[in-house]
């Protein structure tokens, strides 16, 4: 079953692409997560980067998210790094 990781803080992007070394696994952040810089490194492997911030994003927002990333893997089983 694929696994998707939604990473909101950079320190969750990082736990995502450890966790995301297993086969089928997707990491998706916000803007603010990871710099385009970072992202470009990541070029053609399993990390996609929204072009908005998640990490002061209101839950409709983070809800939002999800839902584009269910558009694009609609049976994956999604992870939501918590912040609390």
């Amino acid at each position: 079953m694929e696994a998707i990781y939604l990473a909101i803080t950079p320190m969750g992007v990082q736990s995502a692409l450890r966790a995301a070394a297993a086969p089928g696994a997707t990491v998706w952040c916000g803007a603010d997560a990871m710099s385009e810089l970072e992202f470009e490194a990541h070029l053609g492997s399993n990390v996609t980067r929204f072009t908005y911030s998640l990490g002061d994003a209101s839950q409709a927002d983070v809800a939002g998210a999800i839902e584009t990333i269910r558009e694009h893997h609609p049976s994956a089983i999604i992870w939501v790094e918590s912040q609390g």
